[in-house]
């Protein structure tokens, strides 16, 4: 399978299909255990964990379907979090945290705590964290999978404008048929297999 840059693609299938285990491998999360996985031009294989750790940080962003925020940060501290291996200032770290915060539609809410924002919000933070490095590729587990329609809408809205206005590869993992409909190419897996 080949993606090209700037595709928005939708995995779907099944539960066990094996949709989440390829968003890990394409992420560098997981490894393969055979066969050839090149993302972004980069053999991710061939790579050592301090390599893959540093090809991560510099062209994936992960958006997780539950948030994963920290609860005693603040918004703009946990979109912060990325920057922090970065030879950055903590200045500079503040200002693009701010930046990607006012990107989602959060300039208003960078203070704010996670227990203090609705899902939706929380969602955004999260998207704010994946974009805070300018990554090239966007990996979205279930991105919308926690959210009323409303929220979902949103969401799908501003990964679709991260995608159109910023060249942002983007693939997600859903079983929302609305979501899906937001990509322009979707992939059915099955048993690991593509349908």
């Amino acid at each position: 399978m080949t993606v090209p840059e700037g595709e928005f693609l939708a995995l779907m299938g099944p539960s066990g299909s094996g949709k989440t285990t390829l968003l890990n491998l394409i992420a560098g999360i997981d490894r393969p255990t055979g066969g050839v996985l090149r993302v972004a031009g980069t053999e991710l294989a061939a790579l050592t964990e301090s390599e893959l750790a540093r090809w991560r940080s510099r062209t994936i962003g992960f958006i997780f379907q539950f948030y994963n925020l920290l609860p005693v940060l603040t918004a703009l501290e946990n979109v912060e979090l990325p920057l922090l291996l970065t030879p950055l200032s903590k200045q500079q770290r503040r200002e693009h945290a701010a930046v990607a915060l006012e990107l989602v539609g959060l300039a208003e809410r960078l203070q704010h705590y996670p227990k203090q924002l609705s899902g939706g919000q929380e969602q955004r933070v999260a998207i704010a964290r994946a974009i805070v490095t300018d990554p090239p590729l966007l990996v979205a587990d279930e991105p919308t999978g926690d959210l009323d329609r409303t929220s979902a809408e949103e969401i799908m809205n501003l990964l679709g404008r991260l995608n159109t206005e910023y060249g942002k590869t983007i693939v997600i993992v859903t079983h929302d048929p609305r979501a899906a409909e937001r990509a322009r190419k979707v992939v059915q897996l099955d048993k690991g297999t593509f349908a």
